[in-house]
């Protein structure tokens, strides 16, 4: 079982890194997505529910998706993953808390400049972002950005060629 989660991270990331081969790229995806990630938690933190002091929102559920998506890839990247999109979250609930106008700013701003900086880092590759091709590339964004970042820490060496494999 742990086996064929391990295959389907290794292929959705071999998919998504032939998107990404430039180091520009690369590095406009780590200042990208996040934004992306933060913005989307910002937009979808109105309106909430409040049950048993936690404020649910269109963002917390979109996190709980994805989180379980990414757990059934690999349970301690899906958990850290998980970790990561709540911490977007509570910054969306905090977003949410401003005024309509200073919200509605922040969301879609920080949105439109971490799509223009994914954009620049494709004019870079010379390539059309990958989920142009596979919707999936949106949620696989992220992880990879994370992927990547444990692999520059000098982590999960292995996983590097078990990603750029041909």
């Amino acid at each position: 079982m742990a086996e064929s989660m391990n295959s389907a991270l290794f292929k959705h990331l071999s998919q998504y890194a032939k998107y990404h081969q430039d180091r520009r790229n690369v590095a406009t995806h780590f200042m990208g997505i996040p934004m992306i990630v933060i913005a989307v938690a910002i937009l979808l933190s109105r309106p909430s529910l409040l049950l048993a002091d936690v404020a649910i929102t269109p963002a917390l559920v979109l996190v709980v998706f994805c989180t379980i998506f990414y757990v059934r890839l690999h349970l301690l990247l899906g958990l850290f993953m998980g970790a990561l999109l709540l911490v977007a979250v509570w910054l969306g609930i905090a977003a949410a808390q401003l005024p309509t106008m200073q919200w509605l700013l922040l969301g879609v701003g920080l949105f439109a400049v971490g799509w223009l900086l994914q954009f620049i880092g494709h004019y870079f590759e010379g390539k059309k972002p990958a989920f142009m091709d596979d919707m999936r590339g949106l949620i696989i964004g992220p992880l990879f950005v994370v992927v990547e970042a444990i692999l520059l820490l000098g982590f999960k060496s292995d996983w590097h060629q078990k990603i750029n494999q041909p």
